[in-house]
């Protein structure tokens, strides 16, 4: 039997990207709601999974993006019944403030670009993250960040300037700051003061082949518990 994905869009160019490729290769099937364009969202969880992308935004931030207050409603049922939960950036965050977590708007360095991640000795028993390598290069894009995990999450993944890279919430709940869906091209329309954009390309180029891998194989974990 075919399990069917929401997947909620909250920018026109925050697609499913290469992330969607991976879960449809495995089966699954993506229902993806474009919530930025003011596409209804649905009133009850009825699919097998939740996946909440990334976006300019902070999860609370209703005055700017009305959808938000009804995607967190769909997190905490997805929550509370264990459906399988899937954050990105903005959709990670998303999860760690509707389990009891906190994220704060320009919370220390902000980081662009493919950043070294360090996977920590917790995600040894994750389904997930379980038997990855030490270090494993992630595309990241923000400012804002978690900065405490909810109570009782496992802590999977760090850097030196945003300590909570990856998280998970129960069993079959994670968040990630970072992007597992976007390949460099995408890093070309992104605007980050301060940074080089031809050495955070060329440095998400270089690192493409080691990461694709990896971030294929957390995602095919996830279609597998789907």
């Amino acid at each position: 039997m075919t399990r069917d994905v929401l997947v909620v869009q909250n920018s026109r160019s925050g697609g499913p990207g290469r992330l969607g490729g991976w879960l449809e290769e495995a089966g699954l099937r993506l229902d993806v709601v474009h919530a930025y364009d003011g596409r209804p969202m649905p009133h009850r969880l009825e699919h097998d999974a939740l996946i909440v992308l990334g976006g300019g935004y902070l999860p609370g931030d209703d005055h700017r993006a009305p959808w938000l207050a009804p995607t967190r409603k769909l997190v905490a049922e997805a929550l509370a019944g264990e459906v399988p939960l899937f954050g990105v950036c903005l959709g990670g965050q998303m999860i760690a403030e509707v389990a009891g977590g906190e994220v704060t708007a320009d919370a220390g360095a902000p980081e662009n670009g493919s950043l070294p991640v360090t996977i920590r000795a917790e995600a040894a028993g994750d389904p997930l993250f379980h038997d990855l390598p030490p270090v494993v290069p992630a595309v990241e894009h923000h400012v804002d960040a978690i900065t405490a995990l909810p109570p009782g999450a496992v802590w999977l993944a760090e850097t030196e300037s945003c300590p909570y890279q990856a998280f998970r919430v129960g069993d079959r709940a994670w968040g990630v700051q970072f992007h597992p869906e976007v390949l460099p091209a995408r890093i070309r329309e992104w605007r980050a003061d301060g940074f080089d954009p031809d050495e955070v390309y060329a440095r998400a180029v270089a690192d493409e082949p080691v990461s694709t891998p990896i971030w294929r194989q957390v995602a095919l974990r996830f279609a597998d518990l789907v």
